[in-house]
């Protein structure tokens, strides 16, 4: 199963025409079109489920809250889908969104809760060897780079050496790992491959991550 041209041709034409009347008019489309990304979706599940325990899938829907936003579209033009991992041991998630010319694929910790933030941290101050690892892993290099994307702080965090050697790290609101993909890869054949070869290289870290959070800084275990 791969991602139909006639369906990026849609968020293409929505792009272009974001407002109701067009999008009543083809409404059928739309209809046509979610029902196949969505057995998309559980194909892209049943592969990750293969070699990790989701708990849950999530599919973003396509219209926009647009109270507080400046931005009146009524639609987001894309196609997202988000899979949360199973249990207190397993962090981290999974997150794919397919749009015309920002498709993107991430996974990880986007504004982890405070306790878990200043968790992070204190492995971070004490040593952040392991972590550099993971940056430095062959097959995540390949898919999302050498660095966490995400916000962060224009200096050190309260409490924390601002000379630290891995300040560039302690400063991290979030930390993520991001794929993107040109449009051709997504209309090509092994897209589905290449998404499930991204979520297996995320796993050292998530793995890495969930022993952070699931201990204290002497190792033992607080769950």
């Amino acid at each position: 199963m791969h991602f139909k041209k006639s369906s990026f041709q849609y968020l293409q034409d929505l792009q272009k025409n974001n407002n109701r009347e067009w999008f009543t008019e083809h409404k059928p489309t739309f209809v046509k079109i979610q029902k196949d990304v969505k057995e998309l979706f559980l194909e892209m599940q049943m592969h990750l489920e293969k070699h990790d325990e989701i708990d849950r899938m999530k599919i973003y829907r396509i219209y926009r809250d647009v109270r507080f936003s400046k931005d009146k579209t009524p639609y987001n033009p894309r196609f997202a889908v988000s899979f949360s991992r199973l249990g207190k041991q397993l962090r981290g998630g999974y997150f794919l969104q397919i749009k015309p010319g920002e498709t993107l694929l991430g996974g990880g910790f986007w504004q982890p809760e405070k306790e878990d933030l200043f968790r992070i941290r204190k492995e971070i101050e004490q040593d952040a060897t392991e972590i550099r690892n993971i940056l430095e892993n062959k097959e995540f290099v390949k898919c999302f780079g050498e660095k966490f994307e995400g916000d962060e702080l224009k200096s050190a965090p309260r409490g924390f050496d601002k000379e630290h050697k891995d300040i560039d790290l302690l400063r991290k609101k979030g930390f993520i790992a991001v794929r993107n993909f040109t449009d051709a890869e997504v209309l090509s054949p092994n897209f589905l491959e290449e998404i499930d070869k991204s979520f297996k290289a995320l796993r050292p870290f998530f793995n890495l991550f969930s022993d952070v959070l699931t201990t204290n800084l002497n190792g033992e275990s607080i769950i």
